[in-house]
């Protein structure tokens, strides 16, 4: 397991996160699309982020199972979290620039738009794949 730090656009949001399946996945839900302007490039954290200053974050609930948490001075996208705190997804960029992490996983494959495609071999899973795997790991 790696400690990484990250930072906001501004430098206002800071923090470690601790990861240990370094891979980068990538979200074409509509959500995600919309929450940072294309598609979201992720790599999950092992558990909940330290934060420096939490009063800079903002959150937002965006669905029954899930929280967006953005810096409340730039904006910038900080985490995607599950409600029950099972799962953290942090945007790879905020991390620096993450060479050494392959891209492994497109999830929501059947929300993408048609006018961007990634080269490359990955696992690619519908949103009832997704769904259905997310509900299997809720219940342990």
């Amino acid at each position: 397991m790696t400690t990484f730090r990250g930072r906001c656009l501004c430098g206002a949001v800071q923090f470690s996160a601790k990861i240990s399946k370094k891979e980068i996945d990538c979200c074409h839900c509509s959500m995600c699309r919309r929450w940072g302007g294309g598609p979201a490039l992720s790599v999950m954290a092992d558990g909940p982020l330290s934060f420096d200053d939490e009063a800079a974050l903002g959150i937002y609930r965006s669905s029954d199972w899930g929280e967006r948490v953005f810096c409340k001075t730039c904006g910038s996208s900080v985490l995607w979290r599950s409600v029950d705190g099972r799962f953290h997804s942090v945007p790879a960029a905020l991390i620096g620039d993450p060479e050494d992490m392959p891209f492994t996983k497109e999830i929501f494959i059947d929300d993408k738009p048609a006018y961007y495609a990634f080269a490359g071999e990955r696992t690619r899973m519908t949103g009832a794949e997704v769904m259905a795997a997310f509900g299997d790991e809720t219940e342990q």
